[in-house]
C-alpha cells in the first residue's frame, strides 16, 4: 500500500523554482518511499552506503556530471562534503529541479546547506502521516489512533505499537543521538526523554527538568534543542502582540507523535489512555500535533502559539493568520460537551474589537454546531480549519 503524501505537489512546484530541494524529517517518516515512488524520473542514490560515498568522493565532479540533471541523494547528511560540489554544478547548469536532498538529521543537514547552498535550495519538512493523508484509512476510534501514532510503517504493515516504538527509540538514541552529539550517559538521556513525555502540553520549567533528571540547566537546554532538531518534540511560544514577550516567556512542550508518548509513558493499550492522568494533555497534543504536520506538509511554516493571562485564563492554541486575524482553539478531552468549555473564549476575547477571532472548540465526540460565535467540531473535522 502506497499513500501519496500531501507535500508531494508542493515539492514538484518547488522543483520548478529552485535548482535544489531538500526534504528533512524524522527517521522512518516516509521520505525514501516518497522519493522512490513519486519521483521516479530522478536517479536515486542512498548515501547510507559507505561504498557509494567513497566512490562519489573519489571524483565528485565527475560523478555529478555523469549522474545527469535529475538526481536524488537520500540520507545526504552522511556526505556533507558533497554539498559544495553540488553548488558548483548547479550554478554551472543554471536550471531548476536538478537535485533533491533528503536527510533525517535536521540541524546537521541545514548547517551544511546554509554554508554551501544558501539561496539555491528550498527546504521542506516531512513528518509522520497527518489526518488528511490517511482519511481513507481512518478509524473513528481516536484512542486507537492516539495509541498507534502516525509513523507510516505502523499503518501500512499493521505493526503493534509495542513492537515498533521500543526499537525505534533504541535506534534513535543509540545511533542518531551518538552521531549528533557526544552524550556519554545514554541512560540519563533516555530518562530525560521519558520525563519530557510526562510534561507534554505544559510550560517548560528548565530548573524542574534539570532537578528531576539530575543534570544541569544548560544540559537541559542542549538536550531540548537536540530533541527539537531531530523532530521528536516541538514548542508553542506564548502569543502576544509584543514580539519580545514571545521570546522571553517560556514555551509549551509537545511531541510530534502521540504513539511515541504512549510508548515512553508505558501506556499498555488504548483502553488505558482514557483514564491516564495525562489524558487531556495527550488529546491536546493529538490535535495540535496534527495541525502542525498539516501546515508543514502544505509547504508552510507553522505560526502557532498558546495564550495565557496572569489570572490563569488561557487558550490552548492560537493560529496567527495576520496581525489582526487569528484562529483560537480550545481542545478538551471530555467526550460530553460542557458549557464550561466556552468560558475562556468569553473571558479573553470580550474586548477584542480590533482583532478578528475565529473560535473553535474541539472535543472527541462533538456534534458539529455553532454556539454564539464558537464553532464546535470533533477531531476528525479539525483539518477543515485549514482545508
Amino acid at each position: 500500500m502506497i499513500i501519496e503524501r500531501q507535500i508531494t505537489s508542493h515539492i514538484r512546484k518547488m522543483l520548478d523554482k529552485f535548482p535544489i530541494v531538500s526534504i528533512n524529517g524524522p527517521r522512518q517518516s516516509g521520505k525514501t518511499t516518497l522519493l522512490r515512488e513519486f519521483f521516479q524520473e530522478y536517479k536515486y542514490y542512498n548515501l547510507e552506503r559507505l561504498d557509494l560515498r567513497q566512490m562519489i568522493m573519489s571524483d565528485p565532479i565527475g560523478f555529478l556530471n555523469s549522474a545527469g540533471d535529475k538526481v536524488i541523494f537520500d540520507e545526504a547528511q552522511n556526505l556533507p562534503e558533497l554539498f559544495s560540489y553540488i553548488q558548483v554544478i548547479s550554478d554551472e547548469r543554471k536550471i531548476n529541479g536538478q537535485f533533491i536532498l533528503s536527510g533525517s538529521q535536521s540541524f546537521l543537514l541545514n548547517e551544511k546547506i546554509s554554508q554551501s547552498l544558501a539561496g539555491r535550495v528550498n527546504i521542506n519538512i516531512l513528518l509522520p502521516f497527518d489526518l488528511t493523508e490517511i482519511k481513507n484509512y481512518l478509524s473513528s476510534d481516536y484512542l486507537q489512533l492516539m495509541y498507534n501514532g502516525f509513523y507510516p510503517r505502523i499503518l501500512i504493515n499493521q505493526i503493534d505499537p509495542q513492537d515498533y516504538y521500543p526499537s525505534y527509540l533504541q535506534t534513535y538514541i543509540e545511533r542518531d543521538i551518538r552521531t549528533l552529539k557526544a552524550i556519554e550517559n545514554l541512560h540519563t538521556f533516555t530518562k530525560f526523554l521519558i520525563i519530557c513525555a510526562g510534561r507534554v502540553g505544559q510550560v517548560i520549567n528548565l530548573t524542574s527538568l534539570a532537578n528531576d533528571t539530575g543534570i544541569s540547566v544548560n544540559t537541559v537546554k542542549s538536550w531540548l534543542s537536540l530533541l527539537e532538531a531531530s523532530f521528536i518534540i516541538f514548542f508553542l511560544k506564548p502569543y502576544h502582540n509584543n514580539f519580545n514577550k514571545r521570546i522571553i516567556k517560556a514555551p509549551k512542550l509537545y511531541f510530534y507523535d502521540t504513539g511515541l508518548i504512549c510508548s515512553l509513558l508505558r501506556i499498555p493499550n488504548k483502553e488505558s489512555i482514557r483514564n491516564f492522568p495525562l489524558y487531556g494533555a495527550l488529546f491536546e497534543n493529538f490535535v495540535i500535533g496534527d495541525l502542525v504536520k498539516q501546515i508543514y506538509h502544505s509547504g508552510k511554516q507553522p505560526n502557532l502559539f498558546y495564550y495565557k493571562e496572569s489570572n490563569g485564563k488561557e487558550i490552548d492554541c492560537i493560529i496567527e493568520k495576520s496581525f489582526d486575524e487569528i484562529i483560537a482553539l480550545e481542545i478538551k478531552g471530555g467526550e460530553t460537551f460542557n458549557r464550561d468549555y466556552l468560558i475562556n473564549f468569553k473571558a479573553i476575547f470580550k474586548n477584542s474589537s480590533n482583532l478578528k477571532v475565529h473560535k473553535y472548540l474541539i472535543h472527541p465526540k462533538a456534534n458539529k454546531t455553532t454556539l454564539d460565535d464558537i464553532k464546535i467540531i470533533d477531531w476528525i473535522d479539525a483539518p477543515s480549519i485549514f482545508f
